[in-house]
């Protein structure tokens, strides 16, 4: 054929690699495959802030309300604590008294004497020391301490090494109030400390992928977002150094 050039002819797919009746897809250049991953990426991230909002509302409802509690109890009045007596002086048998060879072996023995089995115990033990008392140095015995914690109860008492006696403080926790324990995590399990660290980390994240869902990945509004959390973080900085 007189004038034909099949070097200047398109390039056409052959038909292993494009099948007879369809059209052969042009090229996707880079600039055209990055809306595709932004918007893969954005659904990827609408899915974990699903997710993560319907396991943060299992117990977000209890640190919500609780939370609210917390911030009005002063000026609500609410009853956290039971009306009960809460001082009282424990006298210690011969044969207790003589085998209390450490604190700990007298935190056992308090807890069954008082029927408590605290989940959180903290023992303190202080060295005897010279203090002065109506102008008169006196040495004052070793002291021994000890705080039980359960959501409902809390307990705690003081021993000076050589009595024969111990004081004891008890505090029984009303139904709000042991709502609010377990909000501050007061007398809880390790499983309960965990758990509610999963709700702390779960805000975290609703925040951070909320703020992505909102910006689009759009260059402005992502840069609204850095400049308003840079803001943020320097006003909280400004005022924990002002206090």
């Amino acid at each position: 054929m007189e004038g034909f050039d099949p070097v200047a002819m398109p390039a056409f797919r052959t038909p292993a690699t494009c099948p007879p009746g369809a059209r052969a897809a042009p090229d996707r250049t880079p600039a055209q495959r990055a809306p595709r991953r932004s918007a893969r990426f954005l659904r990827w991230l609408r899915k974990i802030h699903l997710y993560v909002g319907l396991w943060g509302a299992a117990l977000g409802f209890l640190f919500g309300a609780t939370g609210i509690l917390l911030n009005h109890r002063a000026v609500l009045n609410l009853p956290v604590e039971k009306v009960v007596q809460k001082s009282t002086q424990f006298p210690l048998p011969d044969p207790a008294l003589r085998s209390f060879k450490t604190p700990e072996d007298m935190a056992r023995w308090l807890q069954a004497e008082l029927k408590f089995e605290g989940l959180q115990t903290r023992i303190k033990a202080d060295p005897a020391k010279t203090v002065t008392w109506a102008d008169r140095e006196v040495t004052q015995p070793a002291r021994w301490t000890f705080n039980l914690q359960s959501p409902q109860r809390g307990v705690n008492a003081e021993y000076y090494l050589g009595n024969r006696f111990i004081k004891v403080e008890t505090q029984d926790a009303t139904p709000i109030g042991t709502l609010t324990r377990l909000h501050m995590s007061v007398g809880v399990s390790a499983f309960w400390v965990l758990l509610s660290d999963t709700i702390a980390g779960g805000l975290i994240v609703l925040s951070v992928t909320g703020l992505l869902l909102w910006s689009r990945l759009h260059t402005i509004r992502l840069s609204a977002v850095c400049v308003s959390l840079a803001a943020l973080l320097a006003g909280i900085w400004f005022m924990w150094t002002a206090i």
